[in-house]
């Protein structure tokens, strides 16, 4: 009966062995990998780096898919162009799931993806470009949108005629949108035109959809330094670290020495042109043109009098290096700009700049004229009038008048002299007075006498 026993647990201890050494069905296959991130604030740059951040790190996990979970009422239009581009030109397929809101700059992304998944009661469309006060902006800008619509629509094959009225209430398409009214779809209406694969509840009914059954979603996470270096990029942000710069360089050179001003200075662009550095779209020669500009700047302002070449070049040369650090070059060669992005950053860089300028003038006539700042005053303003009764001069002072003395120095104007055995400072009215020489008070200025040789009298 023992042998019995041990033959058995022996051959069921071989089976448990092969049985644990066979690959589970599960195992047999390989899991898709779902690349998941987030757009659900307004588009502008840090949007734009989330996408770049994205995309890179699914490329680099070997991500079989990318899931974009959407609700965003738009924004900026350059950072859904560089959006638009990159989804584009990704090789791993790109879905959406809008989750409510996909309008204006969400909308053109969204038709940038290769499937498009929509909520219960979400919408796409309305991409009429307007500026921040919500009003239309001109045909030109209407035109571009348009023609990116089209162009995106195409690229993904979806209608670019029902794309473009997304922008423009002029474009009718019979059948679909007959009114002067921009178009915006609901679902139903997106899927029956192609402008939506499914309606989905959730991610996982948007893979259910996709036919997915074996897959791993991973989730981009974004650090404490992206969300900073984000943040930074901002152009509001921009802006302000602009009026620092150029503000503390304008009180630094109201105030003797080296002091606040100008390590507020420092700071501002330390944590303007990091950023845009860490992002690649600033070049080291952009930096080096706004360094050269301010060393420019300096030697006109300490060596050269009056204000001309110059100091205009550094001028010139510190809004380049500030314009172009904002703007990514988009070729190899070194001058591939969008120039439209260009003309962006040169009018926040200039309006900063002369808003920098106009604060920094009135925040110092605050500070330190008559007038008075927070109840109180920086500078002194009572004048001390002679007729008033104030004097430097002393009572010894005016009883040196009309004294003679000897000069125990050289008077080259100023020097020593010895009046009834007393020593004062002195300085000669006119011409130098010799050691040893004869002299006579004549007046006072200033705590010394003023004195002439005695026998110029």
């Amino acid at each position: 009966m023992i042998r019995f026993f041990t033959k058995y647990f022996l051959f069921l201890s071989i089976l448990l062995l092969i049985a644990n050494s066979l690959p589970a069905e599960n195992d047999s296959i390989d899991q898709y990998k779902v690349y998941l991130f987030n757009i659900k604030e307004m588009i502008a740059p840090p949007v734009w780096r989330t996408t770049k951040l994205a995309i890179e790190n699914a490329k680099d996990k070997d991500a079989d898919l990318i899931l974009i979970h959407m609700n965003t009422y738009g924004g900026m239009l350059d950072a859904a162009d560089s959006i638009r581009t990159i989804i584009l030109d990704t090789k791993i397929p790109v879905y959406v799931f809008i989750d409510k809101n996909a309008a204006s700059a969400g909308a053109l992304i969204s038709i940038a993806c290769d499937s498009i998944y929509m909520a219960p009661g979400a919408s796409i469309g309305a991409a009429t470009v307007v500026n921040q006060s919500g009003e239309q902006m001109p045909d030109k800008y209407q035109s571009y949108m348009r023609s990116m619509m089209r162009a995106t629509a195409e690229a993904k094959g979806r209608d670019p005629e029902i794309a473009q009225a997304m922008v423009d209430p002029r474009v009718s398409v019979p059948g679909v949108s007959d009114s002067l009214e921009v178009l915006t779809f609901t679902v139903s209406e997106a899927i029956v035109h192609g402008f939506c694969e499914g309606e989905a509840n959730n991610l996982e009914e948007v893979m259910e959809h996709s036919g997915i059954e074996n897959y791993t979603f991973i989730k981009h996470e974004i650090s404490a330094t992206d969300k900073i270096i984000g943040w930074l990029i901002n152009p509001v942000v921009s802006g302000i670290l602009i009026m620092i710069i150029i503000g503390g360089i304008y009180f630094e050179l109201q105030t003797p020495g080296i002091g606040f001003p100008i390590a507020a200075s420092l700071i501002a662009a330390l944590l303007y042109f990091a950023p845009l550095y860490i992002e690649g779209l600033a070049n080291h020669w952009e930096i080096l043109l706004f360094v050269v500009g301010l060393i420019l700047v300096a030697v006109e302002i300490f060596a050269i009098p009056g204000f001309g070449v110059a100091g205009i070049s550094g001028i010139v040369l510190m809004v380049a290096g500030l314009t172009l650090s904002m703007v990514e070059n988009i070729g190899p060669d070194t001058f591939n700009y969008d120039y439209s992005k260009v003309v962006k950053a040169f009018f926040i860089v200039v309006i900063s700049f002369c808003v920098a300028i106009i604060g920094s003038i009135v925040i110092t006539k605050k500070l330190f004229d008559t007038n008075t700042w927070f109840g109180g005053r920086l500078a002194l303003v009572k004048t001390q009038q002679a007729d008033e009764g104030y004097t430097s001069a002393t009572v010894g002072y005016q009883n040196m008048l009309h004294k003679s003395g000897t000069a125990i120095t050289i008077l080259r104007p100023s020097g020593k002299v010895e009046i009834e055995g007393d020593m004062f400072d002195a300085t000669a009215l006119t011409g130098y007075i010799e050691k040893e020489e004869q002299i006579i008070v004549v007046g006072y200025q200033t705590g010394q006498l003023i004195v002439k040789k005695k026998t110029d009298v």
